[in-house]
Parts: structure tokens; sequence; C-alpha cells
């Protein structure tokens, strides 16, 4: 099926409300090889630091939600996170943990059909939802409201709809490895590093009220494939980093983590400052700002000043698109993605890269 659309075209359609995001793909971003050279040398400087984080965020996990936990991942970003914290427990405790990864659509809720088949194969309380990272916090509520919905009209109960994250720079979750909004590799790329699996689909002539969501499978991308690459370079930091994490747990288990919701005020005031008076166009973090330069039409972005090589990849990307990055003082996340907030095709350039505003 042919399934994507050009990112101005799908950016249109979306703000007008025509279309919903989930009913296209964007064009896959096939990264140059300078943008491959950062991939790898980000990986290689963040390796220890992001399997720190699964460890932490695995150990809370069987320490707090469930001794034998049902690791769901919300697809796609959740999924490399899922694989991670699986192979943390077999690492660590020489548990071979479930691992799932469910679609949920902004808008559109959770996959029911997938709810019901994990509710048939586990007991729903086991089950732990599991994502990359937290940006405002949006995905965090939509969660808590698709299972609500769910459970009163299946009759079902036990599922916990709190999500365990590696990084939770909007404080809007209590399961985290770290509250830091750093890089994780994952989120330079797309299909190449999720098993060359397309974001979600949801669209009522391909996927009918029994399927499970659909998705896409980038088979042409195989030779650009760096999925198991990834997953490797953080395993082979997990030896390294296990004092460390037993003293992070320690912490994290005494500490109060109580959600602040701190990014979601952010993220309210930058939509009033900037004119954009619409949260769901300002993304927050280094995870989100990456998505909106690879699959949205960006605006601007703000980055916090002294930001150092967290962002260079974002830099890199910012310039190819033309897209200005504003340093800003006292900024919550490390960076925060703009979406250009009244977008026609009228509003970039004769190359359709450069934005006019």
């Amino acid at each position: 099926m042919t399934l994507e659309a050009p990112t101005e075209e799908r950016e249109e359609a979306i703000q007008s409300g025509g279309a919903h995001y989930a009913e296209s793909l964007p064009v896959e971003y096939q990264p140059t090889a300078q943008y491959q050279e950062l991939f790898h040398a980000a990986l290689d400087a963040s390796a220890a630091r992001i399997a720190h984080a699964v460890g932490a965020v695995t150990e809370t996990v069987i320490a707090e939600r469930s001794p034998r936990p049902v690791l769901v991942s919300l697809a796609r970003a959740g999924t490399p996170v899922g694989i991670l914290m699986r192979r943390w427990a077999q690492f660590r405790h020489g548990l071979d943990l479930p691992h799932y990864a469910v679609s949920i659509v902004r808008g559109r809720g959770i996959d029911a059909n997938a709810l019901r088949w994990l509710a048939a194969h586990h007991d729903p309380r086991d089950v732990v939802f599991v994502d990359g990272w937290t940006g405002k916090g949006a995905i965090t509520r939509e969660l808590a409201q698709a299972v609500a919905q769910f459970e009163a009209a299946e009759g079902v109960t036990g599922f916990d709809p709190e999500i365990a994250v590696l990084a939770d720079p909007g404080s809007c979750v209590r399961t985290y490895g770290t509250r830091e909004d750093f890089l994780i590799p994952s989120a330079c790329l797309n299909s190449t590093v999720s098993g060359l699996i397309s974001r979600t689909v949801l669209r009522a002539d391909l996927v009918g009220p029994h399927d499970f969501h659909g998705a896409k499978f980038y088979r042409e991308l195989a030779g650009a494939d760096v999925s198991v690459a990834f997953l490797d370079a953080v395993s082979a930091r997990f030896p390294e980093v296990a004092d460390a994490v037993d003293g992070a747990v320690k912490e994290l288990l005494a500490a109060d983590r109580t959600p602040t919701w701190a990014g979601w005020r952010a993220v309210e005031r930058i939509s009033e400052e900037y004119g954009i008076h619409d949260v769901n166009l300002v993304k927050p973090g280094v995870g989100e700002t990456t998505r909106v330069l690879l699959r949205r039409v960006p605006w601007k972005i703000l980055a916090r000043a002294g930001a150092g090589a967290d962002l260079d990849h974002v830099r890199l990307l910012a310039e190819q698109r033309g897209v200005p990055v504003e340093e800003v003082g006292d900024l919550p996340y490390t960076c925060v993605g703009l979406i250009h907030p009244r977008y026609t095709r009228g509003a970039t350039g004769a190359d359709g890269k450069a934005v006019n505003v």
C-alpha cells in the first residue's frame, strides 16, 4: 500500500482537520552519511547512560509493579526500550519476560483488540506499559483515559495505565530511569532503529473492527537497519553499570517521585509566549524535537543555552531544513520543537523546506 504522503501535505491536512495523522505515514527520512555518523557517535557516547536508565526503570518495575511483569511497549518509540528492559531482566535476574508492542494513537486511543488479547492471555495486573520518554505527557493522559474506557466497556479490571519510561523530563510519570532530558539515539532515526516498522496506521479501509492496528514493514530499508546494533550497543554496557544501578534504585525507591507536570506547564507557557495557542504543536524534549524535524513542518527550535553534544543532530537537521535554532535561558528541557502553527503549503520556500514566517 502507498500510505506515505509528503510532509507538507500531511501537515496541512492534519491542521485543517481534513485528516488524522494515523491515516497516512510521513515519507521516511533517509539519513545522510553525516547524519548516520552522528547517530553512531551519539550511541557510543550515550550507551552507558541509556544502559543505566534501562537498569533503573526495570528494577523499579520489578520491585514495585510486578515480580514478573508483562512488558507492553507503546509502538513505536517504546519498542526498543521494552526489548532493552527484557534483556536487563534476563541479564540481572535470569527472567524471561513476555514482551509485546501495542499501538496507541492520539485522539483515537489504544488498540482495544490488543488489550482484549492481553487480558485473555495474561493477568492485567502484571501488564506494564513502556515508552521511550515523556514529552509534555499527552500520551500519559491518553493512555489513562483509553484504559479506563476499555475497562468500563469490557468489564475487565487490573490494567495500570501508568507508563514506565527511560526518561521523564516532563515529570509526568512515577516509574522512570531518569528525569534528565538527554538524547536516546533511537529517537534520531525512524524505522531503521525500530525493526523496519512504520509508525502505526489506523484507517477504516485497511484496519477492520477485529484487526489489530496496522503498520508498514520497510523491507527495502534492510540494508540501513541498525535496530539490533542499537540494542547490542546498549546491552553490552549492562555489566559496567550494574553496581551504579543498584545504588540509584535504592534512592529512586525511597524518593518522592510524584509527577509535578512541570513539563506541561512549560509547554502551555511556550505555546502562549510564541503565539501558537495549541499545545499539540509544541514538542518538548530531545526526542520529540527530533521527531518534529524528521516528520513535521518545523517552525523553529528552542535550545537551552549551553546544551552541548546532545543537540548536534538537532542542529544538523535544522540546518538541512532551514529552520532557525533560538537559544533560550530558562528552558526546563534541553530543547523544544515548534511545529509551524498556521501551516499551508504557501508557508514553505520554493524548495519545500525553508519556512517563511
